[in-house]
């Protein structure tokens, strides 16, 4: 069968595929060791609160109506203006109802946004989605479709102490000119768990206004909600910035509810293609997450319950990792939210790809970094030398697996 081009593009096994195929398999075979995908964590509090407020909605009717009726296609209405009023009331922001709507998801956001700001343009011209920082989400890598969709920039990198080191954006080579329809970043970044300075992202903003272009703020881990972010920074957002949010880790990534707060102008576009793609977007995730509004628990539960559990549970799988691999050559990044850690080891003789493979024949899952170097112009080593590991799982789960990490590693080295 012939596919068009689009099929062709979009119907090949891409990074992103592999990473859910992997999670998809590991969930189904009791002896995986997950540490690769983005499953949120199963919090016991959480998964409690979630069973008792879907009994009380099934009850009411309320969980039976958003399952039975279609939304318009910007998405709950209720949910919408409870949430422009919780960010205006807690941050300050002059936002509406009008400035927000949801997707299927926050893959869908992205694609619908980068589809629509950068590609081909009247009069053969063609615009490029800006990752200021590599690396950067495995989700944006395939999903522009036109080709070489993005361009990047190398980090700089400050070393620190205790096995760790931190990526910086560095302005001195960023490059923004009319070949630019976007800038984008993620805060906190997924892989990494860096989080950009509140000065990283004011020049970002800069940046972005000097050259008549939109700032995309990827949001998934940061605040308000689920606030996996264990940095002092400043939520960011003005009418040039495209603020990406989700339910997913705030623990209901199955209800599959992405929230885009953007301009007027930017929203109502995304309105009208989620009226093209698929009608409306889903109705649970926001039924539920209106309710833990109107309950005050949304705010809440994501500092009080869901921050907390997430930053021990990466100081401790640090510590696991650092008793594990003893060679001077391995270091962590810093980590500042989000749900994963970044794992570097310099000079490492195979490619983590390799190391992929070896771990996933012992039954351990973790993610190569190769797919994470989105849109640099030339290979990069550093690319070949980390892998990102999600730190979700349970304590013996955890050590088992850093245990193979940690064998397998020295395994490389000493082949060298």
């Amino acid at each position: 069968m012939e596919f068009s081009t689009f099929g062709e593009k979009f119907a090949r096994y891409s990074g992103i595929t592999q990473l859910m195929d992997d999670l998809n398999d590991g969930l189904r075979n009791p002896d995986a060791i997950m540490l690769g995908g983005g499953n949120p964590a199963q919090i016991p509090e959480m998964l409690d609160y979630f069973k008792q407020l879907t009994e009380t909605m099934l009850t009411s009717g309320e969980l039976t109506a958003a399952m039975t009726n279609y939304d318009g296609p910007q998405g709950k209405n209720v949910f919408i203006q409870a949430l422009a009023d919780l960010l205006k009331a807690t941050y300050g922001w002059n936002i509406s109802a009008k400035n927000i709507t949801l997707t299927n998801g926050s893959q869908s956001a992205f694609f619908n946004l980068f589809n629509l700001l950068a590609g081909e343009f009247e009069g053969g011209r063609h615009k490029k989605i800006l990752l200021p920082l590599a690396p950067e989400y495995i989700g944006y890598g395939d999903a522009g479709i036109s080709e070489e969709m993005f361009i990047s920039y190398r980090p700089e990198i400050t070393l620190l102490d205790n096995g760790q080191f931190k990526y910086h954006v560095d302005f001195n080579q960023l490059t923004v000119d009319d070949s630019i329809g976007a800038i984008c970043a993620s805060r906190p970044t997924n892989p990494t768990g860096n989080v950009l300075t509140d000065e990283e992202i004011n020049h970002l903003d800069e940046l972005a206004r000097q050259h008549g272009i939109p700032l995309i703020i990827d949001n998934a881990y940061g605040m308000p909600f689920p606030d996996i972010i264990f940095e002092d920074v400043t939520p960011f957002w003005n009418e040039n910035t495209i603020l990406c949010m989700s339910l997913s880790k705030l623990g209901l990534p199955g209800v599959r509810c992405g929230i885009v707060v953007a301009s007027e102008e930017i929203t109502t576009a995304l309105t009208n293609m989620n009226g093209v793609v698929s009608l409306a977007p889903g109705s649970i995730g926001p039924a539920i997450a209106h309710k833990m509004i109107e309950q005050q628990d949304l705010l809440r539960l994501s500092e009080q319950v869901i921050k907390p559990y997430y930053q021990q549970k990466s100081q401790h799988a640090i510590q696991l990792l650092q008793d594990a691999i003893t060679d001077e050559r391995f270091r962590i990044h810093k980590p500042e939210g989000a749900m994963f850690l970044w794992l570097w080891f310099k000079e490492l003789p195979i490619t983590t790809m390799a190391l992929y493979r070896r771990l996933k024949a012992r039954g351990v899952l973790i993610v190569p970094g190769e797919y994470f170097f989105i849109g640099l112009d030339e290979d990069w080593s550093h690319g070949h030398e980390c892998l990102r590991m999600n730190y979700v799982q349970d304590d013996e789960t955890m050590r088992r697996g850093i245990a193979i990490i940690a064998e397998e590693v020295m395994k490389a080295y000493q082949s060298s």
